[in-house]
């Protein structure tokens, strides 16, 4: 997603400011390989001439708006990646290359969950860090996790051929969840870009194609949530969620934009097919009409519009999908929306850096589950906004940058399911007294994107 603007070097009378992103932190990097690699026909023209764009705009323009950090970050920022990039490869990612889901601290041992997406956000925060550690363990690895995730595709002759078993662990089980596989195939495209190895984008886009073949619902501007991996059934009339239980039948319950990971996007920028193209702007159009006055999307899960919850990450998954489709079309009601979502998390944010795993309306936490992942993804947010030339958020950037720094578990921490991750908790409570506490895995690979884009646009 090359994702810039002339407008800082006066070519372009266009009132923007680069949002940065992955594809312009590995320029430095994937340019030399991929005109390399031009002869060997592994890159398009287009491409080519996308990578042309990006080298005569890095060395004409004048900087973005850039963080005044003071150096001794840079250090800390470094040493902090190589911790997580240690963490990762040797813990996060288990020998096939799955990321491993969720470790119950008071039983020693891990579950998995929702590993299609939690690997392929490993494999996005490895490559950010790559670009700025060199560290090639970390590259290594998220090859590594690429393969596994390609393996997932189901096999010719399978009633599900074309899409991938996402299957979602925990309580859903066998059950694909849309999300479960969109939230992971950034890393994905990303992956294919800095390789050179069109694999892993092209094993995205087929699970693209299927949902949009066989989930999407045009006149809802929405997606099936769920299909049983065993039977193929997609769930049209049924939700396996909790708050939806005992009311009437809403097609929110079953069907959500499904925006996460900006899907549809990559596939388009990957084939050039533009029917990829529409089913993302009809869908954006959808979170921009959907959209609660708050910033939010209370209407759909894990949000909750009865008890007032607020998911940690949810919201912003969909404001990111909002600036790329900005950066598309520079239509500005999709800016204007990813800033009330921006606005609306600094408004759940406390003091001291922490995003809560659940929010809710009338201003109150649920204390017991400190989510840094949500911390360090919505810091990218409002990082990819202050690069927009939006300053609104500044300082909670900068809490941001402070909570996921201070709170790594040490790399000599008696535990080495946790020496070197970033912290993240949920507590929960059973009926029969008996409690979990559990660390999320997510957390390091937010981390390390969100480290690794401050790092980008500081130093």
């Amino acid at each position: 997603m090359f994702l810039f603007s002339l407008f800082n070097c006066g070519l372009f009378p266009v009132h923007v400011t680069p949002i940065i992103s992955i594809e312009l932190v590995k320029a430095s990097f994937v340019i030399k390989k991929q005109f390399l690699d031009y002869s060997f026909g592994i890159i398009s023209a287009r491409k080519l001439a996308l990578l042309l764009m990006l080298g005569i705009t890095l060395q004409s323009c004048a900087q973005k708006p850039k963080l005044q950090l003071d150096e001794s970050y840079k250090a800390k920022i470094e040493a902090s990646l190589n911790k997580a990039i240690k963490y990762t490869c040797k813990v996060l990612l288990d020998e096939k290359g799955m990321a491993r889901g969720d470790y119950h601290m008071i039983e020693g041992v891990w579950e998995e969950y929702e590993p299609a997406w939690h690997t392929g956000q490993a494999i996005y925060g490895l490559l950010n860090a790559y670009e700025v550690t060199k560290n090639e363990i970390a590259l290594k690895n998220a090859i590594r996790a690429g393969d596994w995730w390609v393996a997932q595709q189901f096999s010719q002759g399978h009633k599900l051929e074309g899409y991938l078993n996402g299957a979602h662990g925990g309580k859903l089980g066998n059950l694909i969840n849309t999300t479960t596989i969109a939230d992971g195939t950034p890393g994905l495209f990303n992956l294919s870009d800095v390789t050179g190895n069109a694999t892993y984008a092209n094993a995205a886009t087929s699970a693209g194609a299927w949902i949009l073949d066989n989930l999407y619902i045009p006149e809802e501007r929405l997606s099936y949530n769920i299909v049983d991996s065993k039977t193929g059934e997609i769930w049209k009339n049924r939700s396996p969620h909790h708050q939806h239980q005992g009311l009437p039948f809403n097609i929110n319950h079953v069907a959500r934009p499904n925006a996460e990971g900006y899907l549809w996007k990559d596939m388009y920028t990957h084939t050039n097919e533009e029917r990829y193209k529409k089913t993302f702007l009809e869908i954006c159009d959808g979170l921009v009409d959907k959209q609660s006055a708050n910033g939010f999307w209370m209407n759909f899960e894990p949000n909750n519009p009865e008890t007032g919850k607020i998911h940690g990450r949810f919201n912003t998954w969909n404001a990111e999908a909002l600036l790329e489709a900005y950066t598309l079309t520079k239509k500005k009601k999709y800016l204007d929306a990813a800033v009330k979502t921006a606005r609306g998390l600094s408004g759940i944010q406390e003091k001291n850096g922490v995003i809560w795993y659940n929010s809710y309306t009338n201003r109150q936490h649920d204390r017991r589950s400190p989510c840094g992942s949500a911390v360090s993804f919505a810091g990218i947010l409002w990082l990819q906004l202050y690069e927009l030339g939006v300053t609104d958020f500044e300082k909670n950037i900068r809490k941001a940058l402070d909570f996921t720094l201070q709170n790594q578990f040490s790399e000599n921490h008696r535990d080495p399911n946790l020496a070197g991750a970033y912290y993240e908790l949920r507590q929960k409570a059973k009926d029969n007294g008996k409690f979990k506490l559990i660390y999320r895995d997510i957390a390091t690979s937010f981390g390390m994107r969100f480290l690794s884009d401050i790092h980008r646009n500081a130093y």
